[in-house]
């Protein structure tokens, strides 16, 4: 079982790069994404500020009307003033004359006010628009960095995933259906070793017994808290190996 689970263990590496590569690549994808909200947003608010400016010029216009109207009869009243002889009479044309002043010295308080919050908000405008065009200029090299990053990274991931597909081939099949069913679930290594009776991918100890039937390699060892698969490391068999070796030998010495 140790040795059907190397293939395996080859075909996670790969799957590990690729995982990185996606996950790289969706920041990446996330970063151009950025770079378009805040075009969209400042062209949002230059077509916002244009409107507020096409308010503002209506409503200037309608007080301009209006100052023309009262301008207009300020002149009915003094023409009528001027063939008026009762006394009565002239007073309350002067009345009203007085009234229509006011209002014309009001509308174009408002005329006066408007215009210099028209002429704000231009300015504002152009500040926008300044903001806009140097965010476009620096933000095209960046996309264009970012998008030749995507395409390395796509290329690169479909040149792993045909490696993949061609090891897959080798693997055994009912090892490589369990393999990738976790991967879905964990999308990390699922495959992992037992370091110092602890399992190397949810960091809890194991049980001697866990770890002894690991050791034999026998059958697929899952872990009781994480559900991955457990291998006894290369390394450690080796050592084992090695340290075994030197005992027959030291038993043959004794013996002769």
């Amino acid at each position: 079982m140790q040795e059907a689970l190397k293939v395996v263990l080859e075909i996670q590496e790969f799957d590990m790069k690729m995982i990185r590569l996606m996950r790289l690549k969706k920041e990446r994808q996330k970063e151009l994404e950025q770079i378009s909200s805040l075009r969209k947003e400042l062209h949002d608010q230059l077509d916002e500020k244009a409107k507020e400016i096409t308010e503002l010029d209506k409503t200037i216009q309608t007080f301009e009307q209006k100052i023309q109207e009262v301008t207009a009869k300020l002149k009915r009243i003094e023409s009528q003033q001027s063939g008026v002889k009762k006394v009565d009479e002239f007073n309350a044309l002067t009345l009203e004359m007085t009234a229509a002043e006011k209002e014309k010295v009001s509308l174009e308080q408002k005329v006066s006010d408007l215009v210099d919050k028209k002429v704000s908000e231009e300015e504002f405008l152009e500040k926008i628009k300044s903001s806009l065009k140097t965010s476009e200029e620096s933000s095209l090299s960046l996309e264009r960095e970012i998008q030749s990053s995507i395409q390395l990274i796509n290329e690169e991931g479909a040149s792993l995933k045909k490696q993949r597909d061609t090891l897959s081939t080798k693997a055994d099949q009912d090892i490589m259906r369990i393999y990738e069913r976790l991967l879905r679930n964990k999308k990390d290594r699922v495959i992992v070793p037992i370091e110092n009776r602890t399992c190397s991918g949810c960091h809890i100890v194991l049980t001697a017994q866990h770890e002894n039937l690991v050791r034999k390699g026998e059958n697929l060892v899952f872990c009781e808290h994480c559900s991955r698969v457990h291998y006894w490391p290369e390394s450690e068999v080796a050592e084992e190996g090695a340290a075994t070796s030197t005992k027959r030998s030291r038993r043959r010495m004794a013996n002769a």
